[in-house]
């Protein structure tokens, strides 16, 4: 496999990479992630942080906390691996492989899934009503499906920036008590991290958190790529 072929798997394999790997390294293999394990998760894969960082980066936490002489508590949440995270993509900044342009690399699935998928996000679309923007973006990129298929990454993109508007747009069809409970939940579960991440790493994270709730308040699909099921 070559590397262009292996960064395309490993990016539209991200979330259960990462799932997988924390896992295997907090020994609990029936662990599940928090919504702000996903958020995190999330904003990692927005900002283009490296699938072999944030692995590396999870690592590398774990095996500072099995140094320690005195452990309190169990890792619970990939909030307590973010610091690493970043060192390991701040290592490998200058040594990151090209992705290239695309074209030619074996697809991670075959274009009947894409097609399904976006469909499946139309239809859902349709039956929530008042989308008609996004729900004719998404009706424009599988009017053109074959021509896009070549390029999954800039198909992401694209789907990604749709979702940004539909996010937006939802979020101002929502009570003030519902905001006030999402912005209540995410203070609550960041409590034990805030110290650990920076102010721009927070502020990507509450993004990714509270679009994901704005996204099941308002029952609306997530069109990027990796929500392939």
């Amino acid at each position: 496999m070559s590397e262009n072929d292996e960064w395309r798997l490993n990016y539209f394999s991200y979330y259960t990479e990462v799932e997988e790997h924390f896992q295997r390294a907090r020994g609990t293999g029936l662990f599940l992630l928090s919504p702000l394990d996903w958020a995190l998760i999330e904003s990692w894969k927005h900002a283009g942080v490296p699938l072999e960082a944030v692995l590396r980066g999870i690592d590398a936490a774990f095996e500072k906390w099995r140094g320690r002489k005195q452990r309190s508590q169990m890792i619970n949440g990939l909030g307590y691996c973010a610091q690493a995270v970043i060192k390991e993509a701040e290592a490998m900044a200058n040594n990151l492989p090209s992705p290239g342009a695309g074209g030619e690399s074996e697809a991670p699935f075959p274009i009947e899934s894409v097609r399904a998928h976006l469909e499946k996000a139309r239809t859902a679309l349709h039956s929530a009503g008042g989308f008609e923007e996004i729900s004719g973006g998404v009706e424009d990129l599988l009017s053109a499906l074959e021509e896009r298929f070549k390029d999954l990454q800039d198909l992401d993109l694209r789907l990604t920036a749709l979702e940004d508007k539909m996010a937006a747009l939802a979020r101002t069809r929502l009570s003030d008590d519902d905001l006030l409970g999402m912005r209540k939940e995410l203070d609550l579960q960041l409590r034990p991290y805030r110290g650990k991440m920076t102010a721009d790493q927070l502020s990507r994270l509450e993004k990714s958190f509270l679009d994901r709730r704005v996204y099941e308040k308002s029952g609306l699909p997530r069109l990027s790529l990796f929500y392939i099921s």
